[in-house]
């Protein structure tokens, strides 16, 4: 389980692909290997993957056909940079929201507005995860916890904006227009949503 509020970000160190599995590396900031485990469960722009092996600051981790149909890993390539946490420990303090670290699909950046002191990027995805998407509401993008703030689900598109501190310490300070992100909605509202429906459903049969 993880908390959405990004740690740091790690580099690219080694990509090795084969079919429908790609093993890779990631240099890790000192600070977020100290203590880290073969086996523990890392949050990697989102997703959550199991370390498996440690080489010094050395991380690496494998994902398969799953993980590379539904996220941005697969397209990961050396020199790449991306958003890490740690998985969360009993008595640390949540700032963000619950996040799974199971990704849901990919949204890309339609529009990345920059008025005076604010940056405002809007995201489309499929319209069929705009169900479970409301302003004030919550959602992970590449593993940070974000409020929604405009919908408009007829275009299958929600933004949101980005304080100064998330741009300096994730990835986002530097993604643009095209750019794809891995999405993950809020499994809260997914339950009362998907409950709604089942229970209009059936008195409909009623």
């Amino acid at each position: 389980m993880f908390s959405g509020i990004v740690q740091g970000c790690a580099k690219v160190a080694e990509v090795k692909s084969k079919p429908w599995l790609i093993s890779f590396a990631l240099d890790f900031p000192e600070k977020l290997s100290k203590d880290l485990k073969k086996g523990s469960s890392i949050s990697v722009c989102g997703v959550c993957l199991t370390t498996t092996n440690i080489s010094g600051n050395k991380i690496f981790f494998d994902a398969m056909k799953e993980t590379l149909n539904k996220t941005t890993i697969g397209s990961l390539k050396v020199g790449d940079k991306v958003n890490i946490e740690r998985a969360l420990r009993i008595g640390d303090e949540i700032g963000g929201h619950d996040v799974s670290g199971h990704v849901d699909t990919v949204a890309k950046i339609a529009k990345v507005e920059k008025p005076k002191n604010n940056h405002i990027v809007t995201f489309q995805c499929d319209k069929r995860w705009m169900k479970y998407i409301f302003p004030k509401g919550f959602v992970a993008l590449d593993g940070v916890s974000l409020t929604v703030v405009d919908v408009d689900k007829t275009r299958g598109a929600f933004s949101v904006y980005f304080i100064p501190e998330t741009l300096k310490i994730t990835t986002f300070g530097s993604k643009t227009v095209g750019d794809s992100v891995n999405l993950e909605i809020d499994r809260g509202t997914q339950v009362i949503v998907e409950t709604m429906e089942n229970i209009l459903s059936t008195k409909k049969l009623i």
